[in-house]
């Protein structure tokens, strides 16, 4: 922890003082804001990572005027199934979802019925707001058409672009969203604003290297490179609407980077003193600042709770190789990158600020997890979250306050659909290798012969997982098998009444339980 403090001490240089322009009273209900980056790795920011080539002024002056965890984690190390638990607070794996991502035309992953976040907010009277990258699915719709296909008649389904959108965040307890429905990569290439696309395609574009996106239909209000400022200057705007009505609002803005396509304003371009990626981490920073500019300048920051953090590790799309030339490791020490099961796929950058309550310059190892955000607003605002809601969401309001954390474990995730736990030091990997698609071995990539069916660190001791001791430890390996069963079958991973998981009890990694 000393490496974090150190940072805190040499890079955050603004004042933490209350605004003295502040316009709410003691007794109001915070405003609530939620800024998730899209494969921003845990060492990044400078203020996580001492040795770190990439300056985030703005991310370190939430450090110092905050809180600052350095054992928090997405729920996955890919997108839709972290954001599914960020909007729902139940791990994805027990939706339909069971490994992998949806596309940019998928239909919704979100039963309409199932409580979110912004409905336990919106029944205490806040106005919510979804402005982002929204990635779990809407649904668009579709006309069958026939088309030739060497020779051959194929009936394919086209997106009708004049029609409205269904069962987009609307029906998820958000009064208002904006935003596209995959990642930026991700066709089609248009803005969806309360279920209406705000302009017809008019041409099909694609692109290559680190400015990849795929093919696909693009409105002619689009611009990739102009998306990420679009987002945040609507986010901006939002927040100044809304202080001037005195209420409470929450903001959710997941960001589309800097995940790809690579794409910084020239403000930012070359300015990192490292590559591309590094250019774009810097310009996320910068609109986190305008972000903590508007709440100052609108009145409401002393009693705004912001939280940043990232959706999952650092892409590979980032060039690691090219960055450790310049000396920079987007996951500090930990193994694994995006989509890994390792610690580099879904341990991330997470800062709480909120003048109010929580005193600046604070460092917590408490475990916290993405899906965390439903069960800590319920408390801040106390309203209970019955038993079919949120069941693996635990309040961290208990580690804001220097108390003991009530989160004892967590269920990882790769894109393969693979599990490991955490209790503690220790974290147990049901399967061999990376499980995903990063780290060494991979895979569908990588030979596996050989290799035991399952991996044991004791992460304190060894937090780059480099040495497997599962064979030394039985009692620890039958222990943690154990919790993550119950808490499989159970449906949940908080106390409650059993719940069902969608599709029934998703477990094939207990295959393994041939005895090693």
């Amino acid at each position: 922890m000393r490496f974090v403090l150190t940072m805190l001490m040499v890079f955050a240089v603004s004042s933490c003082e209350k605004d003295s322009h502040t316009l709410e009273t003691s007794k109001t209900l915070p405003n609530i804001i939620f800024i998730l980056a899209d494969d921003l790795g845990y060492g990044d920011p400078s203020c996580m990572n001492a040795s770190g080539k990439i300056m985030t002024p703005e991310l370190d002056k939430m450090a110092k005027c905050g809180m600052l965890f350095t054992d928090a984690h997405s729920n996955s190390a890919v997108c839709t199934p972290t954001r599914y638990g960020v909007v729902t607070g139940r791990y994805a794996w027990r939706s339909r979802l069971k490994k992998g991502v949806l596309g940019g035309d998928s239909k919704h992953l979100i039963d309409p019925n199932r409580i979110t976040v912004a409905d336990i907010l919106k029944k205490k009277g806040y106005h919510t707001a979804m402005i982002g990258k929204w990635h779990l699915g809407w649904d668009f719709k579709k006309d069958k058409e026939k088309i030739k296909v060497k020779n051959k008649t194929k009936i394919v389904r086209k997106i009708d672009f004049t029609a409205n959108v269904t069962n987009g965040p609307d029906v998820l307890g958000f009064d208002y969203y904006y935003g596209h429905c995959g990642s930026l990569d991700m066709g089609p290439y248009v803005y969806v604003e309360n279920g209406k696309i705000t302009s017809l395609p008019n041409r099909v574009t694609k692109n290559t290297g680190k400015k990849m996106w795929r093919l696909g239909d693009t409105a002619e209000d689009f611009v990739h490179i102009d998306v990420l400022p679009n987002f945040v200057n609507r986010g901006c705007e939002y927040i100044k609407q809304r202080a001037k009505t005195g209420k409470p609002f929450f903001l959710y803005l997941p960001l589309p980077s800097p995940h790809t396509p690579i794409l910084p304003i020239e403000k930012f371009q070359g300015k990192s003193g490292t590559n591309e990626y590094g250019d774009f981490v810097q310009q996320v920073d910068w609109h986190v600042g305008q972000i903590i500019s508007t709440l100052k300048q609108a009145g409401v920051y002393d009693n705004t709770l912001v939280i940043f953090t990232s959706d999952n590790g650092c892409s590979g799309s980032a060039n690691f190789a090219e960055l450790k030339n310049f000396g920079h490791n987007p996951s500090e020490r930990y193994r694994g990158r995006k989509t890994d099961i390792y610690e580099g796929g879904h341990r991330v950058p997470y800062l709480v600020q909120w003048p109010k309550e929580v005193t600046g310059g604070q460092v917590s190892n408490a475990t916290v997890c993405l899906t965390d955000l439903a069960a800590t607003v319920a408390e801040i605002v106390g309203e209970k979250i019955p038993d079919n809601a949120a069941e693996d969401s635990i309040s961290i309001m208990s580690a804001l306050r220097n108390e003991r954390p009530l989160r004892k474990d967590i269920i990882h995730h790769s894109i393969n659909g693979l599990f490991a736990i955490k209790r503690g030091d220790w974290k147990l990997i049901f399967c061999p290798g990376s499980g995903g698609r990063g780290a060494f071995p991979s895979p569908g990539r990588d030979s596996m012969e050989g290799l035991p069916p399952i991996q044991l660190y004791n992460l304190k001791n060894d937090p780059s997982e480099k040495n497997n001791v599962y064979s030394k430890h039985p009692e620890i390996v039958e222990k943690l098998t154990a919790l993550i069963t119950e808490d499989v079958v159970n449906g949940r991973s908080t106390p409650g009444a059993k719940q069902k998981n969608d599709g029934g009890n998703y477990w094939p990694q207990l295959t393994w339980m041939k005895k090693p």
